[in-house]
């Protein structure tokens, strides 16, 4: 049994799904665990289980990161308990009903929670940076970057919280801490049933067991990997992507501006 504490990882959603699954594997590479979530006694259940069987410190707080309290207690621990060095933002909620046939009020709420990993990671910088260290994994989803493949709100908070990373990697180069994004595709857990769609519903080909889903994102940031798609069988996919896509500010520079002024004075011209 490993005894050497490498700190205490905080995980949001931890109740059940790939919540609980990162508690069980951060625990057994030697962290000790703060475990928030709204389910007091599915938490219960498993600190019971990861203290015994990997002899972890583990913490709890009972926190629904829509209400603004829960919110600001998080926060004010993330601030505050220097022993914490790896914050996984997994809590969230999903939807796959059509936009037309959607609650607002829900989507609303689902905004809300599942971008409030700006809220938490901005509350843990200020120790990381100053330590020079610390891990912040940010649980996005492959409709990310393809939203048309489920609930279109869904899949807009999944691409902000790739793009959040992504200027989050971008601002903390050379201050030694580590950011990965996770982007896992349909994963065998209770968020489709609580969604409106049983995982069961799904073509099984494309379900990943959800032990399999959280040992392919260590490995990745194992291996430096700022992005880890587990269905990606090429990490040089991704690369390519993310090549064409830095091509992006290019469309907004002064010169690319007057090019397209250039063709509307072009157009406008020919048609007269």
């Amino acid at each position: 049994m490993n005894t050497e504490s490498k700190g205490v990882a905080v995980v949001t959603g931890a109740s059940s799904g790939i919540g609980a699954v990162y508690a069980d594997r951060l625990a057994r590479r030697g962290y000790d665990l703060l475990l928030a979530a709204r389910s007091r006694g599915a938490m219960c259940d498993l600190v019971r289980n990861l203290s015994v069987e990997t002899g972890r410190q583990v913490q709890t707080s009972v926190a629904d990161l829509t209400d603004s309290k829960d919110l600001a207690e998080l926060e004010r621990i993330l601030r505050e308990d220097a022993a914490i060095t790896l914050l996984v933002n997994n809590a969230g909620m999903a939807s796959t009903a059509p936009l037309l046939n959607a609650d607002v009020a829900e989507m609303s709420r689902m905004i809300s929670l599942n971008v409030n990993a700006t809220r938490l990671t901005y509350a843990a910088l200020s120790l990381f940076v100053r330590r020079g260290s610390g891990t912040i994994i940010n649980i996005g989803s492959i409709v990310g970057v393809a939203p048309e493949l489920l609930d279109r709100v869904y899949g807009g908070t999944k691409a902000f919280v790739l793009a959040f990373s992504q200027s989050l990697r971008k601002e903390l180069e050379g201050t030694g801490l580590t950011v990965q994004a996770f982007l896992p595709g349909a994963t065998a857990t209770d968020l489709w049933k609580k969604s409106g769609t049983p995982v069961e519903h799904l073509p099984q080909e494309i379900v990943m067991p959800v032990e399999d889903m959280v040992d392919a994102a260590l490995a990745g940031i194992d291996q430096g990997e700022f992005v880890t798609i587990p269905a990606l069988p090429d990490a040089g996919q991704w690369q390519t992507y993310e090549a064409a896509s830095s091509a992006a500010p290019q469309f907004v520079s002064r010169g690319a501006g007057s090019q397209v002024r250039d063709r509307s004075r072009s157009s406008v011209s020919a048609k007269c």
